[in-house]
This record gives C-alpha cells, sequence and structure tokens, in this order.
C-alpha cells in the first residue's frame, strides 16, 4: 500500500515513478553526536552528507519520512536568482550586495547540477525556463528586467519573448509576453531527495525517520534535543524543518510561516504535442503563482491555488483542473492521475531565514518557493561553517528578516486575509 504523508495531502506523480524510496530507522535510546540536524529535506541532508564525509559524527531526524516535506513534492523548478529579481534588490541592498546574493544563487545552480552528475543521480534535468506576464502592465518590467540581467548582473541567457513567441512556444495565447531563461531548467524533485539521502548515508551519517523532535535545550556545553523516540546530546544543531516548524522553535516559527500549494500531473499528452513543445518549466507573474511544466514522458504537472490556507481542499484536482483550462481550453477535460499538496515555508521579504536562533543552534528556511537550489546549497554551506570554511551563509545571516505580526494566535488569521487579498488583486 503506498504510503501516505501525514503531513502532506494525495500521492505525488514523484512517488509513483521512484524505482524505490529506502526507509531509514527510527531513533532508539539516547545518542551523542557533533552535529545533530532537525529534518530531512534538502537543507538538512545536504548539511549530513557534506559533515559526514569530512569525518564529523552527524544525527539526523525527521518526523515523517524523507521527502513528505517540500524537498519531495515541489514544482521540481530551479529559476534563476533569489525569490525576488536582482534589480528589486539592488533597490534596497545596493548593487554589491544585490549582486552578490544573485551569484550565490547561480553558484547554488551549479553546484546541484555538479553534486548529481558526481554521484550519478538521474533527476532528469530539462533546461529552459519560461516567465511569464499575467498583465499588460508588466510589460515594461520584463523588458527591463531582461536588460538588467544583461548589462549589471552578467547573466547573458534571458531573452524577452514577443506575443507570437510566446504563444508558440506554451502552445497557448493566453500570456501576450514573457522572458525565456536557457541558464536554467527543472528536475523531478523526490529522485533527487532520495539519491542525497543514499549518498548522505553513505557518507556515515546516522539517519533517522519517524522520529520526532520535541524539545530543544542547552545543557552547559551540550544541546540535548528530546524526541519521541529517545534524546539526542550534541554540540551544534542545525534546524531545517522549513514549514514545518511547528511550536518546536520560536524565533523560527515567528519568522517562517507555512502555507499550502497543490500540484496535479495529468495523463501523457500524446494528443497535445503543441503544449511546452520545447519542454521549458513555465512561472507566472501573480502573486499567489502558478508554475507548470512537461514531464519526460509527457504529462502536465500543474501546480497553483487561487488562495492559500493551511488546510486541504477535498479535491485537489478540482482547483488545479480550472487553472489548466484557463490557460489550456482544450485541456478542460484531461484527466489528472495525481494531485497533491505540501507546504512551503515563505518569509515576509520572501528571502531566505537564516539565523543563531540560540547558542549553537542555527536555524536556516523560508525560501518561499525558490528553494530547489537554495535549499541544497544552505545545507553545504552550513557544513562549511561547521568545519571552519569561508561560506556565503554570511549573506543570508546579514538579510533583515522581520517576524510575521500578530503572534502565534493572529498570524495565521492575517496571512490568510493577506493573500486572499492578492489572489483578488491578480484576477483585476
Amino acid at each position: 500500500m503506498p504510503w501516505q504523508s501525514p503531513i502532506s495531502p494525495g500521492i505525488s506523480w514523484y512517488e509513483a515513478t521512484i524505482p524505490k524510496r529506502p526507509a531509514y530507522p527510527v531513533l532508539t535510546g539516547a545518542r551523542k553526536t557533533d552535529v545533530a540536524i532537525i529534518g530531512g529535506g534538502y537543507t538538512g541532508l545536504q548539511a549530513a552528507y557534506n559533515l559526514a564525509k569530512s569525518g564529523t559524527d552527524v544525527t539526523l531526524i525527521d518526523a515523517c519520512r524523507f521527502g513528505d516535506g517540500a524537498s519531495g513534492r515541489n514544482g521540481g523548478q530551479f529559476g534563476t536568482g533569489q525569490r525576488a529579481w536582482a534589480e528589486d534588490t539592488e533597490e534596497v541592498l545596493g548593487h554589491e550586495r544585490a549582486k552578490l546574493l544573485f551569484e550565490m544563487a547561480e553558484n547554488a545552480k551549479r553546484y546541484l547540477l555538479d553534486f548529481a552528475a558526481e554521484h550519478g543521480i538521474d533527476i532528469e534535468f530539462v533546461p529552459g525556463q519560461l516567465s511569464v506576464g499575467h498583465k499588460n502592465s508588466l510589460e515594461k518590467d520584463y523588458r527591463r528586467h531582461v536588460e538588467a540581467m544583461v548589462e549589471r548582473f552578467g547573466y547573458p541567457h534571458l531573452t524577452f519573448m514577443e506575443r507570437d513567441e510566446t504563444a508558440s512556444r506554451l502552445g497557448s495565447h493566453h500570456y501576450q509576453f514573457g522572458i525565456r531563461d536557457t541558464g536554467t531548467g527543472h528536475i523531478h524533485p523526490m529522485k533527487l531527495l532520495v539519491g542525497l539521502a543514499e549518498q548522505a548515508a553513505r557518507a556515515g551519517a546516522s539517519l533517522h525517520e519517524q522520529t520526532k523532535a520535541l524539545k530543544i535545550d542547552k545543557k552547559g556545553a551540550a544541546i540535548v534535543i528530546d524526541t519521541d523516540r529517545g534524546t539526542i546530546t550534541a554540540d551544534r544543531v542545525l534546524i531545517a524543518c522549513n514549514a514545518h516548524i511547528g511550536n518546536l522553535e520560536p524565533v523560527t516559527a515567528s519568522h517562517v510561516m507555512p502555507i499550502r500549494s497543490f500540484i496535479g500531473a495529468t495523463e501523457i499528452l500524446s494528443d497535445h504535442p503543441d503544449v511546452l513543445p520545447g519542454g521549458e518549466s513555465v512561472d507566472d507573474s501573480r502573486f499567489v503563482v502558478r508554475y507548470f511544466r512537461k514531464s519526460k514522458d509527457g504529462r502536465l504537472l500543474f501546480g497553483g491555488r487561487e488562495a492559500y490556507t493551511a488546510d486541504n481542499p477535498r479535491d485537489i484536482s478540482s482547483h488545479i483542473r480550472r487553472q489548466i483550462s484557463e490557460i489550456y481550453p482544450a485541456l478542460a477535460n484531461v484527466e489528472i492521475t495525481h494531485a497533491w499538496g505540501g507546504s512551503v515555508g515563505i518569509t515576509m521579504p520572501r528571502q531566505p531565514f537564516c539565523r543563531e536562533v540560540m547558542p549553537g543552534v542555527t536555524s536556516i528556511g523560508g525560501y518561499s518557493g525558490h528553494g530547489v537550489m537554495l535549499s541544497n546549497y544552505c545545507g553545504k554551506l552550513y557544513a562549511d561553517l561547521v568545519l571552519g570554511k569561508q561560506t556565503e551563509l554570511d549573506l543570508l545571516k546579514a538579510l533583515k528578516i522581520p517576524a510575521f505580526p500578530g503572534g502565534m494566535r493572529f498570524r495565521s488569521a492575517l496571512l490568510f486575509l493577506a493573500l486572499s487579498w492578492y489572489a483578488l488583486r491578480d484576477r483585476l
């Protein structure tokens, strides 16, 4: 019987198309370790792999199974740069810091592709991404973005798409213009997750699934993690829970908010070769973004929803089908074979949260829907930090990430109102 994640609804197409999903044992009893990691997604597993291969004793736990969170269920798109366009970051932080943050994200892209190639992990990388505007008023911004990336940030892979090219590459007249990025692409996220966990285990990391962290305490020079399966005593701790922080650590919980996102996979589109004929992934300009791509076997994987809440809809497929038919009317009755959801960790400015939340305890998350590259790289950078190497993690630590207003009691309600408002604006 297929495993049903207790934290994410639906069985994903990714889960259905991996040859195997190895299980890792629960933690038993008490354990002492150099570094303890809470969270078995990309960030935690990359940190575990890089530390273990350098001889550090590492223990990683996850409350569910590896890949139950966003790392195994996301849209698979790399993107380019940070979540915000580089020129928008430039206006706030200045050119030097904006360029360093952009270069960090490009380093993340190279690191991930090199990691997969080095270890023979077939992540099903397909090059190309299309970013399309849903309002005509955004056309000037899109044209200026291409110019800024080439002239000020040294990224030559963007070209502006006029109406005819946009329609041809999408196989749809729903969007009137866009940007083509030939310097990025998309992957099968669960294949990466499974391969990464295997490499971390092979390197010597002690990996444990279905082991929930309940409490983190500082006791003298040591840090003690109480779990539902035993205790871990460590010199240092990485919190890599992202959207699933819950009430484990209050500083992270006040800065990283979970929102739901949903994806549907259609049947193989044998009769619709005009849909994304070049195989690129797509994201649009809505605040509540729509993102979609073709799988290698010819399915449309479509993500998005009109309003985000912490709840799960009773029928994920109906939400997804409605949005697919807006862009591709010919697919209004296409079969959706898989539909699933998951939680995305966001921050107020849509920039990653990276902070030492108590002595010896670092928390990293809040990738805000842009985490495929960044989360992997941040895990590697955390390992570099522990090992005393120079690291770009300081660029993220220097970002001013405010807490969500309303405290633990009201922040979810306020976020629901805010996102519903932006979803309404997207339609106007």
